[in-house]
Parts: C-alpha cells; structure tokens; sequence
C-alpha cells in the first residue's frame, strides 16, 4: 500500500494545506467537490500541486509533519522546484472534474 503527503491551493502562492492520505485519488475528489468541511472547503483548496508517496505510514506522517511545520516560503520552494508551473497534478484524474 502507497501512502501520500501532497500540498493543495487555490491558486498559486494562495492559501496553501498540507495533508496524508493513503487514497490520493479520493482524498483529492473530495478536495475537489468540497465533501469535507474544514480548512479546504472554507478557501476552497482545490488545486494538487505537490505530493510525495511512502510504503509506510509511519514515515508519511512524519513527512507531513515536518512540511507542516515550515514557514510558508520554505513550503513554496518545495513547490517551486517539483512543480515550477503549479499544475494541477490532478487535471485530467476524474472523468467529472468538478473544477473544469
């Protein structure tokens, strides 16, 4: 089993949310059509722009944690340099993208 940390926004250098998952796919879906209530919903975070994948739990969460824990410009370099353009990794995932 894969197990992901990813960083979504709403547009680039927007409001950024660090999360782990162990379903990319749906966890990003429910990013997408705003089935979750919290942080994402609320500045309606929609756009994978980074993601790491990890075999184990363990090390998924501690990676999390760790990007959680930097400054936001820290953050966006790690952005920047996987993802220069901040595509959205997901575009092209769901054959309904609520997003367009």
């Amino acid at each position: 089993m894969s197990y992901w940390v990813y960083i979504i926004t709403n547009r680039p250098y927007g409001t950024l949310y660090v999360g782990m998952t162990g379903d990319l796919e749906r966890r990003v879906w429910q990013h997408k059509t705003g089935a979750l209530e919290g942080f994402s919903k609320r500045y309606g975070l929609k756009q994978l722009v980074y993601v790491e994948q990890f075999r184990n739990v363990t090390s998924a969460i501690e990676r999390e944690t760790h990007i959680k824990g930097w400054l936001r410009k820290r953050k966006i370099e790690l952005i920047n340099k996987a993802n220069p353009l901040w595509r959205d990794l997901s575009k092209g995932w769901y054959d309904d993208n609520p997003v367009g």
